[in-house]
């Protein structure tokens, strides 16, 4: 069952909303879900980072010079996104589901301030767990690869842009499948729109010319939004910070199409 607290308001006391993150907060911790899909996160997070970094031991590269120690511990982000975004669309479809998105509703009747109330407690909490989680697995990941002098430290260039960049990175997936979420109202739409949006381009673009295809990669949702969780630049996606730009652009515009509804048709 989904814990609800609603903000109370009479002549002397309105909704603002501070009161309704407040609210929002209260329901994501109460929910299952949540605990499930942030574990998910995390453990995705740390143990396939230390299996990538393991598997490089063992078998060490070529040619140190073009190695990416950071990307190898922070292996992992490429799948923690899967269930941080999982996790999002689960927020706010699983209310359409059981059909008590009406008494959030009816207890912000603006609307609007329900769905911003939502992406704040939810982006928060996905950056304050997603940093020491990446933290975590890159000083777990350098661990392993020091056996090999393969390790590098937060201090070489790009290093904590690239693991703090992975951090935000997941909270912007996150933001993303809950924009989903609230713009289609159900769960396995909202998931199956969430993996269409972060792999389906790709595929797509595989069956186009080549020359075609590396022009528009670098706008694909995934390969810009994961361009500033790497040290190395690669010239065939966008700079760090551009890529990630782009991402949240593409974030932010589910989330307005998402309020467009949600103005709409509230239920």
């Amino acid at each position: 069952m989904i814990g609800i607290t609603l903000p109370t308001y009479d002549s002397e006391q309105h909704v603002s909303q501070v009161r309704v993150i407040r609210s929002e907060w209260t329901k994501l911790r109460s929910l299952p879900s949540t605990i499930w899909g942030l574990l998910a996160t995390v453990v995705l997070m740390i143990c396939v980072g230390l299996a990538y970094a393991t598997l490089r031991v063992a078998r060490p590269p070529a040619d140190p010079s073009t190695f990416d120690p950071t990307a190898v511990s922070l292996a992992g982000v490429q799948l923690a996104q899967l269930a941080i975004g999982v996790l999002g669309v689960l927020f706010i479809s699983g209310e359409y589901a059981t059909g008590s998105i009406r008494v959030s509703l009816a207890a912000v009747p603006g609307r609007l301030p329900m769905l911003w109330g939502k992406a704040v407690a939810f982006g928060l909490t996905t950056v304050v767990l997603s940093v020491p989680a990446v933290l975590a697995s890159f000083v777990a990941g350098q661990s392993i690869l020091s056996a090999k002098s393969l390790d590098t430290g937060l201090g070489e260039p790009g290093v904590l842009r690239a693991v703090l960049g992975s951090a935000l990175f997941l909270a912007a997936v996150g933001l993303l499948g809950l924009g989903l979420g609230a713009l289609l109202r159900n769960t396995a739409g909202g998931i199956s729109a969430l993996f269409g949006l972060l792999f389906a381009p790709q595929l797509l673009l595989g069956l186009l010319p080549e020359s075609v295809s590396n022009a528009a990669y670098r706008y694909l949702p995934t390969p810009a939004g994961a361009a500033v969780s790497y040290v190395h630049h690669d010239p065939v996606t966008l700079g760090p910070w551009t890529g990630f730009g782009l991402f949240c652009l593409y974030t932010a515009t589910v989330l307005g199409l998402a309020a467009w509804r949600l103005r709409r048709r509230d239920a």
